[in-house]
């Protein structure tokens, strides 16, 4: 199956990503190999210490702005939930919310990575 293709079936809205790029396709595979480079920087993982819920607001707000940008939308509104309530001081509802996140995640950047090699 093509990349983009079954990025679609993953729930990324490659259309719209690609148009917030003028259509440049080519581009938005570029972007996403650097999105799957972003989470393997800073990975998205439930078991952060509580006293650094500071920190995982700041990379999870930046994953999730990247994930907007490129219409991941299963990982953006799950970015975004998990911002909301790590904000509000539900760090556990937050990492029930990255827990049933994961498996999608991995899936997408195992996608990006099986599909993106020769896009950079």
């Amino acid at each position: 199956m093509e990349f983009l293709e079954e990025m679609k079936t993953l729930g990324v809205d490659v259309e719209e990503g690609t148009d917030r790029l003028m259509g440049n396709t080519d581009l938005y595979e570029r972007m996403l190999v650097k999105f799957a480079d972003m989470l393997e920087k800073t990975p998205v993982i439930p078991d952060f210490p509580e006293e650094d819920c500071a920190a995982a607001i700041q990379s999870i707000h930046a994953l999730k702005g990247a994930a907007g940008n490129l219409s991941i939308r299963p990982l953006y509104e799950a970015y975004t939930e998990i911002v909301n309530l790590l904000r509000a001081g539900e760090i556990s509802k937050a990492r029930d919310e990255i827990r049933r996140i994961l498996p999608a995640q991995e899936e997408i950047v195992a996608c990006i990575r099986r599909h993106g090699k020769e896009k950079l």
